[in-house]
């Protein structure tokens, strides 16, 4: 492949993030698929569509499977072929992977992909329990452990070993509340200072609430066409240059370390090989932040610091917007929220507005190049994928 496009997003689709009382999950699907449909006048569809891949976590939540056809259904998409993918918080990743396969194998031309979650009408105790599924269950959730207690074991583990500080994780919280703040779409629109994040109460320490990403409802979607055919429902494509997956163990007590996804540095290499870019060539990235060490470690595993340098360069404002390498311009899932099933996709929604010149205040200035990192649970599943304005 080497650079050369395997697929291009011809258009893209956001529901709004956040508490959306009295809406079901297909609903909020509907919303983003709208927005896709209206970008793209020049798009048919029913006429043009030949299949949708939808990545959704957990039917426990509104106690409704079968979502694939739910979806296309709500979408105006009826008899489409609809499969749901589900790979923990990576399930729209995992649809994106799925979607590639279908249009470089010559079974369809025109697929959308997207994800969905509706979460927030649960209480905290279970939407806690329902994410730990994600975990091992007779070696993990059986003893009481949870997806904050895993990361905070992470962030422990990163501390020990690289001196990284809860300042350093405050100032990853700091930066994607700012973001947030430029994003109309972010489930949380407020800025917040240091102080607000290390005072705030602990939730696993070192993990504190602002460490920590938000319970949200939300929807995302792109459509995706062979590269030879995009100029004809855009000007402005932009195309898929790199495409990784992996996986891990599903114990985190399995692994050799705690301080590294192995998932997600195989994905990324394999994504960079295959689009012939280095970490040092990506103008803007969306990575997968449920708690503030999970960014942290995303810099390192990505190759845009060494093993251990994440704190600093969040420190340093390096990943801010006009620093370096812009991180989460969206606000991420701290602060524009983490519908799980939608945040894949909800990534890449965010990266096609920067590279098509479409995220007003927060636009990284003649972005070219982006990246998105998207991680399942704590880990066990990881995708990468780079993008290039077209």
């Amino acid at each position: 492949m080497k650079g050369k496009p395997l697929v291009s997003i011809v258009s893209a689709g956001l529901s709004k993030f956040g508490k959306l009382e009295g809406l079901y999950a297909r609903e909020i699907f509907a919303e983003a698929a709208k927005e896709a449909f209206d970008r793209c006048p020049n798009l048919n569809p029913k006429k043009d569509i030949q299949a949708l891949f939808i990545g959704h976590m957990g039917e426990s939540y509104e106690h409704q499977g079968h979502t694939g056809a739910t979806m296309a259904e709500w979408a105006g998409l009826l008899h489409v072929p609809a499969t749901r993918t589900e790979a923990a918080c990576a399930s729209s990743g995992a649809a994106l992977r799925a979607a590639i396969y279908a249009v470089l194998s010559g079974l369809a031309d025109v697929v959308m992909v997207g994800g969905v979650e509706k979460m927030t009408h649960r209480s905290t105790a279970e939407v806690t329990e329902y994410l730990a599924m994600a975990s091992d269950y007779p070696f993990e959730q059986w003893h009481g452990i949870t997806f904050p207690g895993l990361y905070a074991l992470m962030a422990t583990a990163h501390m020990h070993k690289y001196g990284t500080t809860e300042k350093q994780l405050a100032a990853v919280a700091v930066k994607n509340h700012y973001h947030g703040s430029l994003n109309p779409k972010a489930h949380m629109q407020k800025e917040i200072t240091p102080e607000n994040a290390l005072s705030s109460r602990v939730i696993a320490w070192p993990l504190k609430l602002y460490d920590c990403s938000l319970i949200t409802d939300g929807a995302s979607c792109l459509i995706l066409t062979k590269p030879e055919l995009a100029k004809k429902y855009t000007d402005t494509p932009v195309h898929i240059i790199g495409s990784g997956q992996a996986s891990d163990t599903i114990g985190l007590y399995e692994r050799e370390s705690f301080t590294s996804l192995a998932a997600a540095r195989l994905a990324a290499k394999k994504a960079y090989e295959m689009a012939d870019v280095k970490p040092e060539n990506i103008d803007v990235a969306e990575v997968h932040d449920c708690f503030t060490i999970a960014e942290i470690i995303a810099y390192e595993d990505l190759g845009f610091c060494k093993p251990g340098g994440g704190g600093q360069l969040a420190e340093k404002g390096e990943t801010k917007l006009g620093g370096r390498i812009p991180v989460n311009t969206s606000g991420g899932l701290k602060a524009k929220g983490h519908p799980v099933g939608a945040t894949g996709t909800g990534q890449a929604y965010e990266i096609f507005l920067q590279l098509t010149r479409q995220a007003d205040k927060r636009q990284v200035k003649n972005a070219e190049i982006g990246l998105t990192h998207n991680v399942g649970g704590s880990g066990a599943t990881a995708t990468v994928h780079i993008y290039r304005r077209g």
